[in-house]
């Protein structure tokens, strides 16, 4: 008899496993359909939602200045507008310092590339080796294909005119919803919590909007102070070292700066291929970009942890894969976004899905020779033991709740003898 209960029981449990393997699997397809539906739209969209997010974005960036300007009696959509033009301030700051000494880099242009060429065919040597190399290659594994690379001669100034009203149409667009978000930002909040059906929802909603807003602020503004900081000591080690136009490479810094990782190897690349332009010896090649190694390091390990803090440094994988999808999807414009992208999604999901920490009923002991990652480790072991524990003598106690086969009752009287 308790040999068929424990057969019984071991189909329903086979049966309930293969069930939520099922409800796993379509929950997962359902997750897979959705993600390739939204890269299709952030693909297609790209005009209009590439604008828009980097609006929001730059929206929540000034959101504390509209709210110290409407702290002295101006109307939000004053203020909004005085954001505005307080951006478009800066970004006539930044081509100033931009426009002057690129356009003397520009006419000298042609004398760079020369030289450039002149260093580079030292290594001509080299890709010449590589070359027969893939001869041999060629030769042994009998394929008489070679590889075919073909430059296709456009006009410059073709594909500018061609994009100048894509370009002209997005920052049209950025402006428009930077003004209107920033007037607008107090209604949306309490459009979106009116939505709420219940007090924890709405509870959670406002947790949310003040988390992204002071977030997203406070990184985009110390980032920004970051980056003012070594674009001017970029430029004043490149004056230093004697590199023509060091505000250009400060400005340069500056801005890349802002593209965590990408933005670093643009710039060490940029400073190689100017050192290969303009200086001889090797060491003269090497000093800018070695500077710039030595400052970036010094704001990567001691500047940023003590500005931002340790608590909003997000894990470096997971920055490199947001910049790195950004980037695919919108391109520069994504690169700008994927780190306030990545904090609002991350406090979204810290209070819609609150996570309990892993401690222990009894905590391991640590002892003098532990180190914090093997006491976590530990401690995160006792949880799932104690878990394991406890999930074992609930079935224990409903084991011996359940009465024997056979004696439990049916509600029908037996018949009378």
């Amino acid at each position: 008899m308790s040999d068929n209960r424990a057969s019984r029981r071991a189909e329903e449990m086979s049966e309930s496993q293969f069930e939520r393997l099922l409800n796993n699997a379509a929950r997962l397809a359902m997750v897979g359909v959705g993600l390739v539906v939204m890269l299709f739209v952030l693909q297609t969209a790209q005009v209009f939602l590439a604008p828009v997010t980097l609006a929001i974005v730059i929206g929540l960036m000034f959101g504390p200045v509209a709210d110290r300007v409407e702290a002295w009696g101006v109307p939000p959509a004053l203020s909004a507008a005085i954001v505005v033009l307080l951006l478009l301030g800066v970004i006539a700051l930044g081509v100033t310092l931009f426009a002057v000494p690129l356009s003397e880099w520009v006419q000298r242009a042609p004398l760079i590339w020369e030289k450039l060429q002149g260093q580079l065919a030292n290594f001509r040597e080299p890709l010449e080796s590589v070359g027969e190399f893939q001869s041999q290659l060629t030769s042994i594994f009998g394929s008489t294909t070679a590889v075919a690379v073909t430059v296709e001669d456009g006009s410059t100034v073709t594909s500018v005119a061609l994009l100048a009203p894509a370009i002209l149409a997005q920052m049209l667009i950025f402006l428009a919803s930077l003004y209107f978000f920033v007037a607008t930002r107090e209604h949306i909040r309490i459009s979106v919590l009116s939505l709420c059906v219940s007090r924890r929802m709405r509870w959670r909603t406002a947790h949310v909007f003040r988390d992204v807003e002071r977030k997203v602020s406070r990184f985009l503004l110390s980032i920004t102070f970051i980056n003012l900081c070594v674009g001017c000591a970029v430029t004043l080690a490149m004056w230093a070292i004697g590199m023509p136009s060091p505000i250009l490479w400060g400005a340069l810094a500056a801005v890349l700066n802002y593209i965590p990782y990408v933005g670093q190897g643009v710039m060490i690349l940029v400073l190689l291929a100017v050192g290969l332009g303009t200086q001889t010896s090797i060491e003269q090649i090497l000093l800018p970009t070695l500077c710039y190694m030595g400052i970036n390091f010094i704001e990567g390990q001691i500047a940023t942890p003590h500005f931002i803090g340790r608590t909003m440094t997000l894990n470096p994988f997971i920055i490199f894969l947001s910049i790195t999808f950004w980037l695919w999807a919108w391109g520069p414009v994504g690169g700008l976004v994927a780190v306030p992208t990545l904090l609002i999604a991350t406090s979204v999901l810290s209070h819609a899905v609150p996570s309990k920490p892993m401690a222990p009923r009894r905590p391991v002991r640590r002892t003098r020779h532990m180190s914090e990652r093997e006491e976590l480790l530990a401690n995160a072991a006792q949880v799932i033991k104690e878990q394991r524990e406890d999930k074992e003598g609930d079935a224990r106690r409903q084991e011996r709740l359940e009465p024997p086969e056979g004696t439990a009752p049916t509600g029908i009287e037996p018949a009378r003898q």
